[in-house]
């Protein structure tokens, strides 16, 4: 039998803030949906927008990592594998495709103002600790008026 490959990469930003819980057995696991945006070109050859909506699910690590960084309308690039369930719900048999996470990335190095009502206490952390940062850095660095207006020699340069 040939072998099959199961491999996906998604980028998009998330449509509401990941939902973190336990199983009985202790383990983390994480459900969030990702809006993906694309454009095409109708059969007019008018340009349309649409989006399409995709469910993932992060366990263990990664699934605390996600729920404490994330939130709605944080873009980020999600690589995992799909997977498919089957399950009951009032007698009628559900299926439904979605997204195992292998990694996430955090695309947005903070949050933008318009985001500010969903802010988490551990966002705002973060984006203090990066403003600071960049303060400290402000302080540190020397401009180029301040090095003085002498040429620079290339044999100084140790590269």
């Amino acid at each position: 039998m040939a072998r099959s490959l199961n491999q996906v990469t998604l980028m998009g930003n998330l449509t509401r803030d990941p939902e973190l819980r336990q199983t009985p057995s202790g383990q983390s696991v994480t459900s969030f949906s990702l809006a993906l945006n694309r454009s095409y070109k109708d059969s007019t050859g008018e340009w349309q927008e649409a989006t399409d909506y995709v469910d993932i699910v992060a366990w263990g690590p990664l699934a605390e990592r996600v729920s404490q960084y994330l939130f709605k309308g944080r873009r980020c690039l999600v690589q995992g594998r799909l997977q498919s369930r089957n399950w009951e719900q009032d007698g009628q048999k559900r299926s439904k495709v979605e997204v195992l996470a292998a990694d996430v990335t955090f695309l947005d190095s903070r949050p933008s103002e318009t985001d500010s009502s969903t802010i988490d206490d551990n966002a705002v952390d973060q984006k203090d600790s990066v403003e600071n940062n960049k303060k400290n850095k402000k302080a540190t660095d020397k401009s180029v008026e301040e090095i003085g207006d002498e040429p620079i020699n290339l044999d100084d340069i140790p590269f």
